[in-house]
């Protein structure tokens, strides 16, 4: 790679295709357009592409017009690392912020998003081939080697019913019987196992949803401190502090 391919800030695009050191792909109509008249990268250029499977690899721009750009795979720098089993089950909240949850638990390292309709969600309108472009974007953004799953959303009895019980439910109880959510995460670092953050809609979940939680053997309430949060909000604080306590936060960037 010469000097002005390495002085480049790396530009990273996520990839549907497995990826292998000398393997030519077209990139998609969207990303093509990105690169070649947006960030006016051209033939000879070189950007990062990685897949979620396969590691991240140099890739150079071998041929570029409008509306199509064709990289070839160069050599893998950066191989597939296992990142944490860690889900997010939510109640689907307003377009904009909607938005802004699933880009930011992306960059906070959860696997899977699953939304929930419970009784008093406001929102049960869930586009999630949107979803999962914001995730892809967050992903690319933050040097994450893989893109979170988006589950398509779960009437609340079925989600409850489907739910697999060895991954540890941790909801945020707003009601104040949760225990705080960090004296929780400092047990799970000394059992760690698969685990889901769970929040609710706007104004809460409603008694018998609370009910009904409450009386399953994976379920553990959490308290998410003296001030009522946001959905948005507390599905974030919640996620932090147990990646902080329990998750690879303790892990630095590579």
């Amino acid at each position: 790679m010469s000097d002005t391919k390495a002085s480049f800030t790396r530009l990273r695009l996520f990839v549907e295709e497995d990826l292998a050191e000398g393997m030519a792909l077209p990139l998609n109509r969207d990303q093509s357009h990105y690169l070649h008249n947006v960030m006016r990268r051209g033939e000879g250029d070189r950007i990062a592409i990685f897949n979620g499977r396969d590691g991240e690899f140099w890739a150079d721009i071998i041929a570029a017009k409008r509306g199509s750009v064709l990289v070839e795979a160069a050599e893998q720098f950066r191989q597939q690392t296992t990142e944490p089993d860690l889900w997010l089950a939510f109640a689907p909240i307003k377009r904009a912020a909607l938005g802004f949850l699933t880009a930011k638990t992306t960059e906070l390292g959860v696997s899977r998003l699953v939304p929930v309709l419970t009784a008093r969600t406001n929102s049960e309108r869930v586009n999630t081939r949107r979803l999962r472009a914001n995730a892809i974007e967050a992903a690319e953004q933050s040097e994450r080697l893989s893109v979170p799953d988006i589950a398509e959303p779960l009437k609340f009895q079925t989600f409850l019913r489907e739910w697999p019980q060895e991954r540890r439910l941790l909801v945020g109880d707003e009601t104040g019987a949760g225990r705080p959510v960090a004296e929780i995460a400092r047990t799970l670092a000394e059992a760690p196992g698969p685990l889901a953050v769970m929040t609710g809609p706007e104004g809460g979940f409603a008694p018998d949803e609370l009910d009904q939680l409450g009386e399953l053997p994976f379920v553990t309430p959490i308290g998410l401190g003296p001030r009522v949060l946001r959905a948005d909000t507390a599905a974030l604080a919640a996620l932090s502090v147990v990646q902080a306590i329990a998750g690879d936060w303790n892990s630095a960037r590579s």
